[in-house]
């Protein structure tokens, strides 16, 4: 019983059957954009997951250039093969993942672009390489008043959605 256990445990974790949720080494269509951070892509098994750009948090749809980032997001990813890297979820069941497509960050794209933050309160959850990358990103996008960096005092969406919330 204990040989036949240990086998059944050994095929589970050599075939990945252990965690449902792993991403990487697979590659995934883009069938829909909800906004400038989450997408829903097609999985191996044809099935529909919701993504959540990690690291990013981009304005919401009712926000100021909330639709401007999902554009830019869509025209992005829209359609494409992308990889994701990333396994955990969050509170609503979207995975989190760093989202690239021909061999591109999206969500430093969505960064540089001045269509998102680089959402620190979730910093370390990224590797320190991403960290520095995402927040030079910011600042460089900042500085060149680029998207939502045009406005004098642009309200991150985590104030806009929550006004006492911290950053």
């Amino acid at each position: 019983m204990r040989r036949r256990l240990a086998i059944v445990l050994v095929v589970l974790l050599v075939t990945g059957c252990s965690h449902p949720q792993k991403t990487e080494g697979f590659k995934y269509k883009v069938i829909h954009i909800a906004d400038g951070d989450t997408v829903t892509v097609l999985n191996v098994d044809n099935k529909k997951v919701r993504v959540r750009l990690q690291g990013i948090d981009a304005p919401e749809n009712g926000q100021a250039f909330g639709t401007e980032s999902g554009r830019h997001l869509s025209d992005l990813l829209l359609g494409k093969d992308v990889t994701l890297q990333g396994e955990k979820t969050d509170r609503f069941g979207r995975i989190l993942c760093k989202v690239l497509v021909d061999g591109r960050d999206a969500n430093l794209e969505q960064i540089n672009a001045g269509f998102a933050w680089f959402y620190r309160q979730y910093e370390k959850d990224l590797s320190s390489e991403d960290r520095g990358s995402y927040s030079n990103a910011e600042s460089e996008a900042h500085n060149a008043k680029r998207g939502l960096w045009s406005e004098p005092a642009p309200t991150p969406p985590w104030e806009y959605r929550h006004p006492s919330e911290p950053r």
